[in-house]
């Protein structure tokens, strides 16, 4: 079983658009480990509404908490502590896209991040970057992270306004592959992944 484990350099960078394009591209199925808020619409019933493959399975999470905060002060609120322990991979023989909450160093738990449940689940990573101002420095530190931890990266995918200096430069330094660049679309619906599943570089 393959499994890619969608990361970004932030919170709302668009990881969840760029889960349900790799989705669809990969006919895989989805997980998302942990939810904070929003749970009348989370990011699971997201993706699935953007998906159009049919062979596509979306799991249940592990946690979901009420408050859209960091995992740990979500958890707090609810009055649970995350066990690492349960954060285990569902059953599948199909391609898995796991979809983390916020960047690399939100943390789950003390002294537990999202880059630790990424060495434990044993995936490799589809970074997103967004175009913004420091989008460089971001970009370049969650890179420094994972090369450090020696965590394989698929690619990259940017997302956003095209930037090109800065999306050269980012290239340049890390020797990561752009897997797509999503530009900003005034809808996301099913049609729209479709178009960029079709361009997505990762067969």
């Amino acid at each position: 079983m393959k499994r890619y484990f969608i990361t970004g350099i932030g919170t709302d960078v668009g990881k969840t658009v760029a889960s349900a394009i790799v989705v669809e591209a990969l006919k895989a199925d989805y997980w998302k480990p942990v939810q904070a808020g929003d749970l009348g619409n989370t990011d699971t019933m997201k993706v699935k509404g953007l998906v159009s493959s049919v062979q596509s399975q979306f799991h249940k999470e592990a946690y979901r908490f009420t408050q859209p905060m960091s995992p740990h002060a979500a958890a707090a609120v609810d009055g649970v502590q995350i066990d690492t322990k349960k954060l285990i991979l569902p059953e599948t023989s199909n391609t898995l896209i796991i979809e983390g909450a916020g960047g690399l160093m939100a943390p789950l738990k003390k002294n537990f991040l999202v880059i630790d449940l990424i060495q434990q689940l044993k995936a490799e990573v589809i970074l997103v970057s967004r175009n913004y101002l420091g989008s460089i420095n971001h970009t370049l530190l969650s890179a420094d992270a994972l090369k450090n931890r020696r965590i394989p990266v698929a690619g990259i995918v940017f997302n956003g306004a095209p930037t090109p200096s800065s999306e050269e430069y980012i290239l340049n330094s890390t020797g990561y592959k752009c897997l797509l660049r999503i530009g900003e679309e005034n809808t996301i619906d099913q049609t729209t992944v479709k178009r960029y599943a079709s361009l997505l570089a990762l067969k």
